[in-house]
């Protein structure tokens, strides 16, 4: 088949119309270029080829497959977080009235289904502390996010009965993964205090609505269904791996620039309005930038595809933060600023801040140091990565996707089984078939 096709051959091929064809371009399915006296355009073959086989494939696993991906159907059942008509439950507990007064141990104990005092009465993790004092020397030049991607692995061999998988045992591990974990993010040693006063600690924060900010960013991070990061977890945790290592999976998830590290580009986006002083002006000039119709991928911070509304996490965030800024402080002109680009960002494009925007916008008012709004994050998630660890463990089963081949090179012997005719849902495999 040749590199390119045109509008006639692409359309037979995927016996539609041309005008179909042209819908399949603009919805971002199809690349066409212009043929070289510029009369007409083409039409990518391997494109053509993909949706062909797409197409065809009109069993349910292969389009479940395909709009698992995506944001789209569920891949797998879980009783943990529900996303429903723009709200976030923790087992049917509100997330956002849990963020007014609730501890990120009291989200952990709803998410892992025990009691707070079961958090409390685990034992400290056995941790020397001239050992982590030294492994804190070492990085001491990282980032939050390298540094506890480190640190997480060198503590899970001091772990007693890491591997064991009775429940208690699991959750004495899942204790001690949050105290080594927020120790390393902020780079403290590991304690048994409350989660968000030994961020406040380790940043110098004494101002108590300040306090309660850090708090309720906490709850409110602690699980959000089945995201990358969090898939990653139980994909891992399904192998039978123990929960630091399934979290440290995660955690090199969430690290990466389109999912927690999008606080960081947030961040890159205030200094960048910082230099051209004009709010509306750079915004016009940064959108213009991009030739394309989807505002969601290069306007970081807003925009989240399962709350078309407005995120209810950054809403109660941002809402807070305007609480205690103060009303003449150097704080209330950074957020002023934010609030200003906030207004021109929802002129611009109708899309309303994440809680990737609302957390770079606290670590910016309050003058927490870089990395804090993914410190924030990560630790907050991982109270929800530990329950989906937890409950895939339950489950017992390997998670074993299939893809679809779609390269140029076909033996006949495959001919027509990219059909899946004959394959097991793409989770549901039994423990007898776990293998690769």
């Amino acid at each position: 088949m040749p590199a390119y096709l045109t509008a006639s051959e692409a359309a037979a091929l995927l016996q539609i119309s041309v005008p179909t064809l042209y819908s399949y371009v603009s919805r971002g399915m199809l690349r066409s270029a212009p043929e070289a006296n510029g009369k007409r355009r083409l039409y990518a073959a391997d494109d053509v080829r993909r949706l062909a086989r797409r197409k065809a494939d009109g069993k349910r696993a292969g389009k479940v497959a395909q709009k698992v991906l995506d944001w789209g159907v569920p891949v797998l059942e879980s009783r943990i977080t529900l996303i429903a008509d723009g709200r976030l439950y923790y087992r049917g507990h509100d997330a956002i009235e849990l963020a007014r007064a609730a501890t990120l141990e009291e989200a952990a104990a709803i998410l892992w289904e025990c009691e707070r005092a079961r958090i409390d009465a685990a034992p400290d993790a056995p941790l020397a502390a001239r050992q982590w004092d030294a492994w804190l020397k070492l990085t001491r030049t990282d980032a939050p996010h390298e540094r506890a991607l480190v640190l997480l692995p060198a503590a899970a061999k001091l772990i007693p009965r890491i591997w064991a998988l009775d429940r208690e045992a699991q959750l004495d591990t899942g204790v001690a993964l949050m105290s080594v974990l927020a120790a390393a993010l902020v780079r403290g040693r590991p304690s048994r205090g409350p989660l968000h006063r030994q961020f406040a600690h380790a940043w110098g924060i004494r101002n108590r609505r300040h306090v309660e900010l850090l708090r309720a960013a906490l709850v409110v991070c602690a699980d959000h269904e089945l995201n990358a990061s969090t898939f990653t977890v139980r994909c891992i945790a399904s192998t039978g791996m123990h929960l630091f290592g399934a979290v440290t999976g995660g955690l090199a998830a969430l690290a990466g620039p389109r999912h927690c590290g999008e606080t960081m580009r947030v961040s890159a986006l205030f200094a960048e309005v910082d230099q051209a002083g004009d709010v509306d002006r750079y915004l016009a000039a940064h959108l213009a930038r991009h030739d394309d119709d989807r505002p969601r991928t290069i306007l970081p911070g807003f925009g989240h595809p399962l709350y078309p509304q407005g995120d209810p996490r950054a809403t109660v965030l941002l809402a807070m933060l305007d609480e205690c800024a103060g009303v003449r402080t150097a704080a209330r002109a950074r957020l002023n600023q934010i609030e200003a680009i906030t207004h021109a960002a929802g002129r611009s494009t109708g899309l309303a801040p994440t809680v990737d925007f609302a957390l770079s916008s606290i670590e910016r008012v309050v003058d927490l140091p870089p990395g804090a709004a993914f410190a924030l994050f990560a630790l907050g998630r991982a109270a929800g990565w530990i329950a989906h660890a937890l409950e895939q463990m339950e489950d017992g089963r390997l998670i074993r996707p299939r893809a679809r081949y779609v390269g140029a090179y076909e033996p006949p012997a495959y001919a027509g089984a990219h059909r899946f005719d004959h394959e097991p849902s793409t989770i549901d495999m039994p423990a007898t078939q776990q293998r690769a």
